[in-house]
C-alpha cells in the first residue's frame, strides 16, 4: 500500500527531517538513505518501522543538519609527519635529472590514508542522538499510516464491490443448477431419437434414466457453490473486520474461491454457468490485484 509521510524536528545544533514513503510489496523491505554514520543505525531504524508496517518498500530518507566541531577537522599530526619524512627521503634518493618536483608530491599527501578524518568514523554522537532520531521517525511513521489508513478505506469498499459481484454471479448458478439435468436429459431425448428414427427403433427408458444419472451425479456442483458461498462471506468478514495482517488471509480466501470456481466451471456442463464461472474468474483476477496493496 502507497503513502507518504515527513516530520521534522530540532535538537539542539541537530535539524533533522525524516522523509518516508512506502510503495506495494508482498513482504516488507526497507531501504535507508542516510548521512554517515547515521546510516549505521539501519537496523534500529528497522524495529521503529516494523512497529507501523506490516508489508510493502518503505524508502526513508534522512536529512541531518548539525554545524562541524573543531576536532572534527583536525588533522593526524603523526601520521602526516611520517608520510613527509619518507617523501622526502625518497625524492632526495631519486636521480635528480628524472625525479618529479618535490611539491607534486607533497600534493596530495592529505588525501592519504590516515591523514584526515575518515567518512563516518564521527559516531560519537549516535546513541545520544537516535532518541530524537526515533521520535521523529515515529512522528513521520504515523502520518504515513493515516494515509494508508484512507487509502485502506478506499479499497475496502472496492474489495466488497467485487464481493457483491461474485455473489450474484454464485447465486445466477444456483438457481441455473436445478435445470441443468432436464436440458441434459432432453437433449440427449433428441439426439437419440434422431439416430433411432429411421431404424424405427424406440428409446429404452431404463438406458435413458441411467444415462442421466450418471451426468447428474458426474456434473453435480452443489458442494462447490456452498463452499464458495462460505469463502464469500470470510472475505467480506476478513475486509470489514480483521485488523492483524488482512492480505494474506484474503491472499488465501480468494485462492480458496478460485479452486471451488474452477471446479464448478469443469463439472457443470452447461453454457449459461460457463458465462457465469468466466465473470467469476475475470472479478477474482481484478482482487488478487488489488489485495497485493492490502497490509
Amino acid at each position: 500500500m502507497t503513502g507518504h509521510g515527513e516530520a521534522r524536528g530540532q535538537s539542539g545544533a541537530l535539524h533533522l527531517a525524516i522523509e518516508v514513503r512506502s510503495v506495494n510489496n508482498r513482504y516488507l523491505k526497507l531501504a535507508l538513505r542516510a548521512p554517515e554514520p547515521y546510516n549505521l543505525l539501519e537496523a534500529e531504524f528497522d524495529k521503529v518501522v516494523r512497529r507501523f508496517v506490516r508489508r510493502g518498500t518503505v524508502q526513508i530518507h534522512v536529512h541531518v543538519d548539525r554545524p562541524h566541531e573543531a576536532q572534527q577537522h583536525r588533522l593526524n599530526v603523526v601520521a602526516l609527519r611520517g608520510y613527509v619524512e619518507q617523501l622526502t627521503a625518497t625524492w632526495a634518493a631519486l636521480d635528480p635529472t628524472h625525479r618529479p618536483s618535490l611539491d607534486a608530491l607533497m600534493g596530495g599527501i592529505l588525501a592519504l590514508p590516515g591523514v584526515g578524518p575518515e567518512a563516518g568514523a564521527d559516531a560519537t554522537h549516535l546513541d545520544e542522538d537516535w532518541p530524537f532520531f526515533e521520535r521523529v521517525l515515529a512522528e513521520s511513521l504515523e502520518r504515513l499510516q493515516a494515509m494508508r489508513r484512507e487509502e485502506g478505506a478506499r479499497m475496502s469498499q472496492e474489495l466488497l464491490l467485487y464481493r457483491t459481484h461474485v455473489a450474484v454471479q454464485l447465486e445466477l448458478i444456483r438457481g441455473r443448477m436445478a435445470q441443468v439435468v432436464g436440458t441434459y436429459r432432453d437433449r440427449l431425448l433428441e439426439r437419440v431419437r434422431g439416430l433411432l428414427g429411421e431404424a424405427g427403433a424406440a428409446v429404452d427408458a431404463n438406458d435413458l434414466i441411467r444415462e442421466v444419472s450418471i451426468f447428474a451425479e458426474r456434473s453435480d456442483i452443489a458442494e462447490e457453490v456452498v463452499r464458495l458461498a462460505s469463502h464469500l462471506e470470510q472475505f467480506e468478514q476478513t475486509v470489514r473486520t480483521e485488523t492483524d495482517a488482512p492480505g494474506r488471509k484474503l491472499e488465501f480466501v480468494v485462492q480458496e474461491m478460485g479452486r471451488e470456481t474452477n471446479t464448478i466451471g469443469s463439472k457443470a456442463g452447461d453454457v449459461a454457468i460457463s458465462k457465469h464461472v468466466v465473470e467469476i474468474k475475470a472479478t477474482l483476477e481484478k482482487v488478487r490485484e488489488l489485495i497485493q496493496n492490502v497490509e
